[in-house]
């Protein structure tokens, strides 16, 4: 018990922490330098959650699972390139430190013992409730930016789609936490859910990649868009059945792994100026790791 905690908690908080402060990222250099408070927020928010991410990485070395480590959920090829890109693009900097430190860690394999100490447990109960402090502050702030996104009273260069979209995440890391310290349960209907969520998540990003491709791109956007339809139509058909099950494992394993090629390719060809569109390098490296934390709970 004490050993899934642990491992948990630290897999949880290595792939949310960098995708809440990489959400961080892109909401500040969003916003007009006219609303400076929320430029300010946003910055805030960042450097918060690269302290959160640069307590968890030593903290994951020898513990956190091999096959977490090579799914490319937590970095990929692409990171520390597109952390670079995007920090010359924006002007806004990013600690690469996080991503090499990263890259470093050792993983531990399905049938290692590890060694739980009172010591580390005591500083895994601190991560999670500082986690869930600061996700609960970037949560307000997510719905603070959609209210007046809604209202007129903000212009942000991001769909108000896409602040509905991370905002959930930013959820599903709150309940994370939430269950992990014992203040909610897993339910049956929490672990069938799990893949009715992350295959809106693919619909979506599916969506954002065709919106934000050059108009030039007929075939990139086509091929976007049938990822989207496809989504679609499995969580259709779960929203169908009658005992509200989820969708077909397989269908969605397949088609996540089609969808990843095709965010690894577009990584590659944005990175590389390959590709016209207004998707940043780090956006394109995000959405893939993404993918591949869903493929990884698809397998498991």
């Amino acid at each position: 018990m004490k050993q899934s905690y642990i491992t948990d908690s630290l897999e949880q908080h290595l792939f949310f922490a960098r995708i809440m402060k990489e959400h961080a990222f892109f909401l500040k250099v969003g916003i007009l330098p006219t609303n400076a408070s929320l430029v300010r927020e946003g910055e805030r928010f960042l450097r918060q959650f690269e302290v959160q991410l640069a307590r968890t990485i030593p903290m994951c070395h020898c513990v956190v699972r091999n096959r977490v480590l090579e799914s490319g959920e937590v970095v990929t090829e692409f990171t520390d390139c597109a952390e670079r890109q995007t920090h010359r693009l924006t002007g806004t900097f990013i600690n690469l430190e996080l991503t090499a430190r990263t890259h470093q860690l050792e993983g531990r394999g399905c049938n290692d013992t590890l060694t739980v100490s009172p010591a580390m447990m005591r500083q895994v109960q601190q991560l999670n409730r500082d986690g869930l402090t600061l996700v609960e502050g970037i949560i307000n702030y997510k719905e603070r930016l959609l209210s007046s996104v809604g209202a007129g009273g903000l212009f942000i260069a991001n769909y108000p789609l896409l602040i509905e979209h991370i905002l959930r995440e930013a959820r599903l890391y709150r309940m994370h936490l939430m269950r992990l310290e014992g203040m909610e349960e897993c339910s049956c209907q929490e672990v069938r859910d799990s893949e009715l969520f992350w295959n809106r998540i693919m619909m979506e990003h599916a969506q954002f990649i065709r919106g934000l491709l050059d108009p030039c791109e007929e075939k990139l956007i086509d091929t976007a868009d049938d990822y989207a339809a496809e989504y679609c139509r499995l969580l259709n058909a779960a929203d169908a059945a009658s005992d509200r099950t989820t969708c077909n494992e397989k269908d969605a394993l397949t088609l996540t792994r089609e969808f990843r090629d095709f965010k690894h390719a577009g990584t590659e060809g944005i990175g590389s100026c390959q590709i016209r569109s207004m998707i940043l390098p780090l956006l394109a490296d995000h959405v893939l790791r993404e993918a591949n934390h869903y493929i990884r709970l698809l397998e498991e």
